[in-house]
């Protein structure tokens, strides 16, 4: 099996990178590189204190489920193509063409996709995996917002079909971890992500997911 994988550089993205590589005969990264001290660094975020504050919290909850996760570069079946964020709707068809030949497509933690390039991975039914859970969060930091809304029940991450809206697509599934060990909803949201990752890349090796309707 054959995945092209469109991502980021922060140790969430890099562990689903190697979950993925143990799946898939040929594992074919996009990965988009941004700063890994938001808050601090102009991104797309910001520079402030509340901004430091709040980024502090998420990548604590990362680093305490993910640790430093870099990218298995003993693994010789992953081919990464490395780019800042927001060069992707730059890129032609033919520069990513050799990228674009796969069996699977994952998207999770790249930037919005537009354009031709939406238009190809609906159509090769490109998945999408949502740290939130949609239709009623959609977009970023969503369950953080769903328990600032007092909405905890609204707290966990959708599997769903890569659409031209924001995290539109067709629902295949919904992820609620367990809160066991959670202290906060940063690490809530990190379980979250982690389970959604495993319960993909699980139903991807075994066929469940072509199952679903």
């Amino acid at each position: 099996m054959k995945i092209t994988l469109f991502t980021s550089n922060l140790n969430r993205h890099n562990y689903l990178i190697n979950l993925l590589s143990e799946v898939s005969d040929e594992l074919y990264v996009i990965q988009e590189c941004g700063t890994i001290f938001p808050g601090i660094v102009p991104g797309d975020y910001q520079a402030s204190s509340i901004m430091k504050k709040y980024f502090e919290n998420v990548n604590n909850a990362q680093y305490q489920l993910f640790g430093n996760s870099y990218v298995n570069n003993k693994k010789k079946n992953i081919k990464i193509l490395p780019m800042l964020s927001g060069d992707l709707n730059q890129c032609s068809m033919n520069l990513l063409s050799d990228f674009l030949k796969s069996d699977v497509y994952v998207v999770f933690g790249s930037s919005y996709i537009k354009g031709e390039l939406v238009d190809f991975l609906v159509k090769q039914k490109a998945i999408n995996i949502h740290a939130g859970v949609s239709p009623y969060y959609r977009g970023t930091d969503c369950n953080f917002w769903a328990l600032y809304d007092k909405n905890p029940h609204l707290m966990g991450a959708t599997i769903h079909m890569l659409s031209e809206g924001l995290d539109s697509g067709e629902i295949l599934y919904h992820v609620a971890p367990t809160t066991r060990n959670c202290s906060n909803v940063f690490d809530f949201s990190m379980m979250s992500v982690k389970a959604a990752h495993e319960s993909l890349v699980n139903r991807l090796s075994n066929g469940l997911i072509n199952q679903y309707p």
